[in-house]
């Protein structure tokens, strides 16, 4: 055992304020999807848009948002992280005030596709800055924990102010409210945030790129409209794409990164994780509306107590990860996450059946959390900062893609059945049967392996210790 010596640095206000800056602007991105969650019937019908086309609201952000995470990420690396962000931050300014002011269905939809594709090049970005400003190791790990928590309380915050924002002003507002921070963004991070190193020979993998992102485009489009032509196409680019990576020089993703064990049961973790407790909140939305009869108000309430009580996950699962390693961490918050489910299958349509779904969300939303920054430390671990905008770029892909996935497959499976509330149950049996069958593989696939295995970050306690202790 060796013990590190060196006296701990002092951490600069500089420091702080690239943690505060990169943060927020992760907060930001998660209010707003969730603040226009809640207001789409109100968008819809002030640009005219009818019932049927409602999800395209949603579907224009989540298939760029998805095709192009993983190449905005990888263009991160190779032509900077900073300019990247920024070039997020300001195509979303643009994006929001043209949705702000759509006064047609072409003009609104075309502000989602724009925002989907800066959330795109923001959100690899500015995980990236992060990974590659703190050294991997206990401190990196309670700043994804911090980062985990905040992107939950930006969700429950969205869900619960967004009725009142939209009530108090109009649905324009949903649009409005990112542009100040973003604003900020874009005059303080200059100052602030240095460029990444760039590689000495820049070079794109242009048929990665176009096989990648078309691929994923297809699948997740397959997935929205349930179209089996768009499937084949897009497993057929997916297997294109694994092909020009193995012979490309300078492939977008190099195989041997995709074929980590972290990288590879990491995200697939992720993408349990995240499919899973969104059809969950989704299917319980339904439940406690059609089945319960609550308005949408109170249903935004229940949802929204034990969401922001389940924020501290997040900072417990920063502090456990150093102590317990993030594999069982991992699939310990996966389990949890699973079994809170479980009571869920077996409630009636009686109200009084809160007693059980608040404390069960409460319960899971707290494993929810923990399993978020686990898979994200999971996913970017192990590799140098060079690589760090590939690997943030396919955990952000990951959740994109299984938040936009979840919700139609188990409602397709809830639509098996006569009964809405059968339908729910037997959806959520699949939910349940999914996460936890998962978690085994996850187990087994993470575990250590001597050849791969390296020396503990000393780093972590000495380089860091100072701001580890000042977000305990």
């Amino acid at each position: 055992m060796t013990t590190d010596t060196a006296p701990t640095p002092r951490i600069t206000s500089r420091e702080r304020l690239i943690l505060f800056l990169l943060l927020g602007a992760g907060f930001m991105l998660s209010v707003d999807f969730s603040i226009l969650n809640v207001a789409l019937p109100k968008v819809g019908e002030g640009v005219g848009l009818g019932l049927t086309g409602l999800p395209w609201i949603a579907s224009a952000f989540a298939l760029p948002a998805a095709g192009f995470t993983l190449l905005f990420g990888r263009l991160g690396d190779l032509f900077g992280r900073r300019r990247m962000f920024l070039s997020g931050a300001a195509l979303l300014t643009g994006a929001s005030f043209l949705g702000g002011f759509a006064s047609n269905p072409q003009m609104l939809l075309t502000a989602r596709v724009l925002q989907g594709f800066a959330t795109a090049m923001a959100t690899p970005a500015s995980l990236a800055l992060l990974t590659s400003t703190f050294a991997e190791g206990a401190v990196r790990d309670r700043i994804l924990g911090l980062n985990g928590a905040l992107l939950s309380a930006g969700f429950t915050v969205g869900a619960l102010v967004g009725g009142s924002l939209v009530s108090l002003f109009s649905w324009r507002a949903a649009f409005f409210i990112n542009i100040p921070v973003a604003l900020v963004i874009l005059v303080v991070t200059p100052y602030v945030i240095n460029e990444s190193t760039l590689p000495e020979r820049v070079k794109l993998d242009v048929p990665g790129a176009v096989t990648a992102s078309g691929g994923l485009l297809a699948v997740v489009y397959s997935v929205i409209e349930g179209s089996i032509p768009a499937a084949v196409v897009g497993v057929l680019l997916l297997g294109a794409f694994w092909v020009v990576e193995l012979r490309s020089p300078a492939p977008l993703a190099p195989v041997r990164i995709l074929k980590r064990p972290t990288v590879k049961w990491g995200n697939y973790a992720g993408l349990v994780v995240f499919s899973m407790e969104t059809a969950m909140i989704f299917l319980m939305t339904l439940y406690l509306q059609n089945v319960l009869g609550f308005s949408p108000l109170v249903t935004g309430l229940i949802f929204g107590v034990p969401g922001l009580a389940a924020v501290g996950a997040g900072v417990v699962a920063g502090r456990s990860i150093g102590r317990y390693g993030s594999r069982k961490v991992l699939t310990v918050g996966m389990i949890v996450q699973g079994l809170a489910t479980l009571p869920l299958v077996f409630v009636g349509d009686a109200r009084i059946a809160l007693a059980v779904l608040i404390p069960a969300l409460f319960i899971g939303f707290f494993g929810h959390v923990t399993s978020i920054v686990a898979y994200t430390v999971t996913g970017t671990s192990g590799l140098p900062n060079e690589e760090q905008g590939l690997a943030t770029g396919l955990t952000s892909m990951t959740q994109q893609v299984a938040i936009t996935v979840g919700i139609p497959i188990l409602s397709s499976i809830a639509a098996t059945q006569s009964a809405e509330l059968t339908g729910i149950h037997l959806a959520l049996s699949v939910n349940v049967a999914v996460t936890l069958v998962s978690v085994a593989f996850i187990w087994f696939g993470l575990r250590p392996r001597p050849e791969t295995e390296v020396a503990p970050v000393a780093v972590a306690d000495g380089a860091g210790g100072e701001l580890a202790a000042s977000l305990d």
